[in-house]
């Protein structure tokens, strides 16, 4: 007869229960880990608002949030790559650029209270609206701003600043059209090149003003038909006119345009008010949007190559507003002021030593780990320059 089952289990099977415990165990603490961790998401980004732009749409296109900090996600859904602006009037709050099919990306905003616009997609989309409610933080904020006696200087002298600019980009792109109209390829080639770095030291001033700055730099992206839409106008028409098509011909409309807009430009520029927090902000934009965008890409100027020229100029104007606060962060935060410079001086060296004896190269000739270490060094830049108005008083609503 065969002998009895004992009382004790076999080895592999009490193997087989602890292991089965030990699954379980893990799978719960799994569980656990993952439930605190999207507990922990939730919370931070409990007040994100997501906004999804279609072809020809934004969903939703009217928005309602508190005053202060906020965070949209922007899903693109259509086909082609997006922007997507918050518009206070003719004025850029603020924005960001070529957000790819199928993908999403955040803008980090802190809003005053009022009314705003927001852009879906493709310039000819309809607006959406953005009503910014105040809260007692904001309130409270409006009640402790810093006395402003201590930027009228800074402000006069930026205002003095953007005047001489846009006199230089007006006498540019003067010269650029004469030579578009005289049909000489070469000539009108080369001058498009200081017309262009003349755009960029006022391009971060330039970008608040939505309608006209589209109007002088938009890309074709934006536009339904990209290169062959009639609201293509601008640098960006002239700079694939005569650097993919090699002519001149049928640009002197767009040239004769764009000269008017630069003359519309320089007389809006000094008819706007810029509030101190926003001296530092525009040009903290344009450093952001080099480090994350242009710097990868080469996108901005993608028939004729002269991304480094438009870079270099953007540091000039960082140049000029850190210079301009500079005895009030000498005050305030000395430490700040020198982490400034060490990143100012590092971006800089990095396009100093891509010189050559002709110039700054063309930037389909950078490599990748080139333009790796120019994004590294403007977001540093971009950063130091985020801390700037913490330090002066000026953050928060």
């Amino acid at each position: 007869m065969p002998t009895p089952a004992s009382g004790t289990p076999p080895r592999a099977l009490r193997w087989a229960v602890a292991g089965s415990v030990i699954v379980m165990i893990a799978a719960g603490g799994l569980f656990y880990y993952a439930s605190q961790l999207a507990a922990a998401k939730r919370k931070v980004h409990g007040n994100e608002v997501t906004v999804t732009i279609h072809s020809h749409s934004c969903e939703p296109n009217a928005l309602a949030v508190p005053a202060g900090f906020n965070s949209f996600r922007i899903v693109n859904a259509s086909e082609r790559a997006v922007e997507w602006e918050i518009l206070d009037g003719v004025l850029v709050v603020e924005e960001r650029e070529n957000i790819a099919p199928g993908l999403s990306q955040i803008i980090n905003a802190t809003l005053a209270p009022g009314d705003y616009a927001i852009t879906c997609g493709l310039l000819s989309n309809p607006r959406g609206t953005l009503h910014v409610t105040p809260t007692a933080a904001s309130e409270a904020s409006a009640r402790a701003r810093p006395a402003m006696v201590a930027f009228i200087g800074p402000l006069s002298e930026f205002r003095v600043y953007l005047s001489s600019q846009g006199s230089a980009l007006i006498k540019a792109v003067d010269a650029l059209s004469q030579a578009i109209a005289a049909g000489n390829l070469a000539q009108a080639q080369a001058l498009y090149v200081p017309a262009r770095e003349a755009y960029q030291r006022l391009a971060p001033a330039a970008q608040r003003l939505a309608e006209l700055d589209n109007s002088i730099n938009a890309r074709a992206d934006y536009f339904e038909k990209r290169e062959q839409d009639p609201g293509f106008i601008g640098f960006h028409r002239l700079e694939y006119g005569l650097f993919e098509q090699h002519t001149t011909q049928g640009l002197t409309p767009i040239a004769q345009q764009l000269q008017a807009n630069t003359v519309l430009l320089k007389q809006q520029l000094l008819a706007q008010s810029l509030p101190p927090e926003q001296l530092v902000s525009i040009v903290a934009r344009t450093l952001h949007n080099l480090a994350d965008t242009r710097a990868g890409s080469g996108e901005e100027e993608r028939y004729s190559h002269i991304d480094l020229n438009g870079f270099a100029a953007n540091l000039q104007v960082t140049h000029k507003v850190v210079d301009l606060l500079r005895p009030l962060l000498a005050k305030n935060n000395a430490d700040l002021l020198r982490t400034l410079d060490e990143a100012s001086t590092a971006l800089d060296a990095e396009l100093d030593g891509l010189k050559t004896p002709q110039g700054l190269p063309t930037y389909d000739t950078v490599n990748a780990g080139q333009r790796q270490q120019i994004s590294h060094k403007a977001k540093a830049l971009a950063d130091a320059l985020d801390g700037i108005d913490p330090a002066l008083g000026l953050s928060g609503l």
